[in-house]
Formats: C-alpha cells, sequence, structure tokens
C-alpha cells in the first residue's frame, strides 16, 4: 500500500506541475491577472482566483512529499474549487467539450476516487 500511496501522489503532483505550467505560460505571455480570453465577463476576482494558482498548484505538488495529508487536503480543495469555478465560464461560453475542462475535470475524479486510497496508505505507514 505505500508504494500505491506514493504513485498516487506522484499522479497528483505531476497533474499540478502541468498546471503550473500553464498558468506560468499565460502569466508570462498575459500578465499575473490575465482574463484566460474571457474579457470582460472574466471578473477580477476570477483573475486573481487564476493567478493565484500559479502559487498554489506547486505548493499542494509539494506539500503531497512533505506533509501528505496537508497536500491531499491542499490538492482536493484546489481542484474542486478549480471545477466549480470554470463550469462558471464553461456554461457562459458552451465550452463543455473543451480540452482545459473536460482534464479538470477528469483530474478532479481522479483526485475524489484516489485520495482515500492515498490517506489510509498514510495511515497504514504511521502506524506502528
Amino acid at each position: 500500500m505505500p508504494r500505491l500511496s506514493f504513485a498516487i501522489r506522484v499522479l497528483f503532483a505531476c497533474c499540478l506541475l502541468v498546471a503550473t505550467a500553464n498558468h506560468v505560460r499565460a502569466d508570462f505571455q498575459h500578465g499575473l491577472f490575465w482574463d484566460y480570453g474571457y474579457g470582460e465577463s472574466a471578473h477580477w476576482a476570477s483573475r486573481v482566483f487564476w493567478g493565484a494558482l500559479t502559487l498554489l498548484d506547486p505548493l499542494a505538488a509539494l506539500l503531497l512529499f512533505i506533509k501528505p495529508r496537508a497536500g491531499i487536503v491542499l490538492t482536493a480543495a484546489i481542484i474542486v474549487a478549480d471545477v466549480a469555478h470554470n463550469t462558471y465560464y464553461v456554461a457562459l461560453n458552451q465550452q463543455w467539450l473543451a480540452s482545459f475542462y473536460l482534464s479538470q475535470v477528469a483530474f478532479l475524479i481522479a483526485v475524489v476516487l484516489l485520495s482515500p486510497i492515498v490517506w489510509n496508505g498514510l495511515r497504514r505507514c504511521a502506524a506502528p
């Protein structure tokens, strides 16, 4: 179980680091508070949220290894908030099949299904 728990954390971290790379690229091309192509319909709070992910995603990836439970909680919080938030814009623009959105939903499903395995694996490692 410890190897499976570790492998899942590696998977989560890789997904978070791909997201980080996307945010960093967008930050360099368009600035930290870019509207992600939504123009005036992108609220300032949304731009701050997307900008914050540039720091939160790699933090969660790091925590998955140095404080795994905190990393799992932060990863779950990020992807739940991200999908909930982005669903608003996806609905406004009828982007239900956009690759960015489908990949976020797939990651959310993976986090929901696999986090309990990681959590239980950590509990078993800590038991004497």
